[in-house]
């Protein structure tokens, strides 16, 4: 079996890491910023050097093109992102592009022809840490948003996601707009620590989970801190407390893959000596399956109606509703043949987080693979990789590729 140049792959990471490389030995890469620029600039480069094509759409999402014997077939499709979150680390989505360049290079080297073209695609924003929502121009792409929609996305600047791309030079003519897929392929590292910890080489994700966002304001009623007998309080940051105590019950109630979390509160008026009136918070539930969520929502209404033993009120909002995606058993068969002819380890997995596949996965056959980062730290200067995990993966994903791209 053929196999990637491994020091060649690690070598572009490496040089990769470097435009936007921080004192820590991170990157901040945001999106359609300077920094990204330069990285896409290096990765046309690089593709135009090895011979194959790149093309940009209306969304900055770039098309790396290596031709295959019938053009009238259906591509396949890998890739992931080259943009980062603020000191984020140097793996996270530039992992997958730079493999997807590098089994388009030994193709070259071993002058190994395919059916199918072989699509490289560079989505822009899958990070959302610049413009809000993530996922941005897969999902305009996929039909999930407008185009009017995410360009009108701004920046805390008041830069719009549109100037953005005039500014870089990366605002393409053709649409943003899906093309015919036979199977698309997403290599990336796994931001948890599952793999590490078992000491198995490629994750087989199956499935991505499910997402609901919620918004909780918890009503009081303000008091002297001094004046106010404790039986007479409406507490709304005791209440929260409660609550918070309840959301994480319903993770562990939802154990292996149920995840529960508050990641903000705001309190009024947060002053030292007045009994909080109002407490504003976030709630957020991941699981791969439908009815879990619905369990788990059900499961919050309860626990805000309880809060009125307390003479707390609490409005519940859902404000986001992802449904979890089922990737392609084909897809996933292909890289299960490539992990037993190579005699690497593996493992069925799901991913916590969300990804541009995701997206892609509602009109194309697709499947994501997964390679051990260390300790499992991810959005995070310390993130880190080990070179035989890199070319492990890229191994796998030449060869899921190369299967789909042979196929008639």
């Amino acid at each position: 079996m053929i196999r990637v140049n491994a020091e060649r792959l690690w070598a572009t990471l490496e040089m990769m890491a470097q435009i936007g490389g921080t004192p820590a030995g991170g990157v901040t890469r945001l999106a359609l910023s300077e920094e990204d620029r330069i990285a896409r600039n290096l990765l046309r480069d690089w593709a135009l050097d090895a011979g194959f094509t790149c093309d940009v759409d209306s969304m900055g999402n770039m098309f790396i093109r290596r031709a295959g014997k019938n053009r009238a077939l259906a591509p396949v499709m890998t890739g992931s992102h080259v943009d980062s979150q603020p000191l984020g680390g140097n793996y996270d989505g530039i992992y997958g592009v730079l493999a997807g360049l590098e089994l388009l290079r030994t193709l070259n080297d071993n002058q190994l022809e395919t059916e199918r073209d072989i699509v490289l695609v560079n989505w822009t924003n899958e990070e959302g840490a610049r413009f809000a929502p993530a996922m941005l121009s897969s999902g305009v792409w996929t039909g999930q948003f407008s185009e009017a929609y995410a360009h009108a996305r701004a920046d805390n600047a008041g830069i719009t996601v549109g100037e953005a791309l005039e500014a870089i030079g990366y605002r393409g003519e053709q649409p943003a707009q899906a093309f015919p897929v036979h199977a698309c392929y997403e290599l990336h590292i796994e931001q948890g620590p599952i793999l590490e910890d078992e000491a198995i080489d490629i994750g087989l994700v199956r499935a991505a989970m499910g997402q609901r966002w919620f918004t909780l304001t918890l009503d009081g009623f303000a008091a002297h801190a001094g004046t106010t007998p404790m039986h007479s309080r409406r507490d709304a940051l005791t209440a929260f407390a409660e609550l918070a105590l309840k959301v994480e019950e319903i993770g562990y109630q939802h154990q292996p893959d149920g995840r529960a979390t508050i990641g903000m509160a705001q309190v009024t008026p947060n002053s030292r000596n007045v009994v909080p009136s109002r407490v504003v918070c976030s709630v957020e539930f991941r699981h791969p399956a439908q009815d879990a969520l619905e369990a788990m929502e059900s499961a919050l209404h309860q626990a805000a109606g309880s809060l009125a033993a307390r003479g707390v009120t609490a409005t519940v909002e859902r404000i986001f509703d992802y449904a979890p995606i089922a990737f392609n058993p084909q897809c996933l068969a292909r890289t299960e043949q490539a992990v037993a002819a190579l005699g690497y380890s593996a493992k069925p997995m799901v991913s916590g987080a969300g990804h541009d596949t995701c997206y892609v996965s509602k009109m194309a056959p697709a499947s994501m693979i997964f390679i051990p980062c260390v300790k499992g730290i991810s959005h995070n200067e310390a993130e880190k990789i080990l070179p035989e995990w890199s070319e492990k993966g890229a191994n796998v994903l030449l060869h899921s590729v190369l299967a789909a791209a042979q196929e008639q």
